[in-house]
């Protein structure tokens, strides 16, 4: 199992939907909340993508820097730049950073952001071009000079001279929800991702996506992006989940659900459905709770509860078959480190031990008394 966290390059804060309890989103915040990534051992951080956030690109290569271990999920879009010169930019960030670059393929999802953009092509036309986008992607960097002349991608002698560290490629990742989408995924992706939605709704994502790509003689690997609220007792983390929404009013959540509704992700649309715009039915599974789609587009549901409850449900969605959990939770700081503390003993993950930095013993607490070094509670 890989457990990921998340970089707020959109905007981070202790509520939803309100400037109060805002934080502005700068390097040293970034900085803050990769390192804090990396000392806990989670296996890497997810960008976001889109023109609601600091580049992605240049965020990570921003960070790199000043990580070990941490790997990067960053996003290429097909249709706003050229495969070769993305892929170019894959490479070099893949070699900088000693291997620790993965990519996120996004299609799109907001018409009128696609427009902006110079994008103008339709739901399933936006997947023609990323079919294409990737045949010239993964060939130029498995090493190959390749002709292609497809509908939305001509290119010529197309190679890139650097190759990456990873071979033959970093992993792409992919979480498109509609038909063409899982066609996309089961053809060029190694890690299908789905937004936290019910089990019985993601185990069915994951057979017709694992169908259709043994029909390529592939097997993919399964994801989840979604968010998290644990607490020490499953009253606190549900009062928790209902003060990050406590600033929201009707209005605000209408404004932000007609905003949505102008997309043509499915994705979107299932997480919309979830809820409906309505506060009043939000936990749609055990422990799943989708407040958080009330007024963020995406990824819109959290996993809440104690400890032990919410690694429970972790792994029932790891029966499914998924293995890379993508988590979040506001503020970002802080609850990376409350995550990793009170929910990674429960889960099935290695997390490498950090050498000692300032002291002897390692890790334990303050000091007690000057010279009393503390212990572990029984508790």
């Amino acid at each position: 199992m890989e457990v990921f966290w998340f970089l707020p390059t959109h905007g981070d804060g202790r509520y939803l939907g309100t400037r109060d309890g805002a934080r502005s989103v700068s390097l040293g915040y970034l900085k803050q909340i990769a390192c804090a990534a990396d000392d806990l051992g989670y296996h890497g951080v997810l960008l976001p993508t889109g023109r609601s956030c600091e580049d992605a690109w240049v965020i990570a290569s921003a960070m790199v820097p000043v990580t070990r271990a941490l790997k990067y999920l960053v996003a290429i879009r097909p249709g706003i730049i050229a495969p070769t010169a993305s892929a170019r930019m894959a490479a070099t960030l893949d070699r900088l950073s000693g291997g620790r670059l993965l990519i996120n393929v996004v299609a799109g999802g907001d018409p009128d952001e696609a427009l902006g953009d110079g994008v103008f092509l339709s739901h399933d036309a936006r997947y023609v071009a990323t079919d294409e986008f990737l045949t010239v992607w993964r060939a130029v960097l498995r090493g190959e000079n390749i002709d292609f002349a497809g509908s939305h991608v001509q290119v010529k002698g197309a190679k890139v001279l650097y190759p990456p560290v990873q071979t033959p490629y970093p992993p792409l990742y992919f979480g498109g929800s509609s038909a063409a989408g899982h066609k996309i995924a089961a053809k060029h992706m190694d890690v299908y991702l789905t937004w936290g939605e019910p089990p019985d709704a993601v185990r069915e994502k994951i057979e017709n996506v694992r169908t259709l790509a043994a029909k390529h003689g592939r097997a993919l690997r399964y994801g989840i992006r979604m968010h998290v609220i644990v607490r020490k007792t499953n009253a606190a983390a549900w009062a928790a989940a209902n003060e990050l929404i406590s600033h929201l009013d009707d209005d605000t959540i209408q404004a932000a659900q007609r905003s949505f509704a102008r997309f043509d992700s499915e994705g979107q649309r299932r997480m919309s459905s979830l809820h409906s715009g309505n506060r009043d039915r939000l936990e749609v599974s055990p422990n799943l709770w989708a407040g958080v789609g009330l007024v963020r587009g995406g990824a819109g549901t959290a996993l809440v509860g104690e400890p032990s409850v919410v690694a429970e449900r972790i792994l029932e969605y790891r029966e499914l078959g998924v293995e890379t959990f993508i988590l979040s939770g506001y503020p970002h700081l802080e609850e990376a480190y409350r995550t990793a503390e009170l929910l990674f003993p429960y889960l099935p993950i290695h997390v490498p031990a950090i050498a000692p930095a300032t002291n002897l013993t390692g890790p334990f607490g303050e000091m007690i008394a000057n010279d009393i070094v503390p212990r572990r509670s029984q508790s």
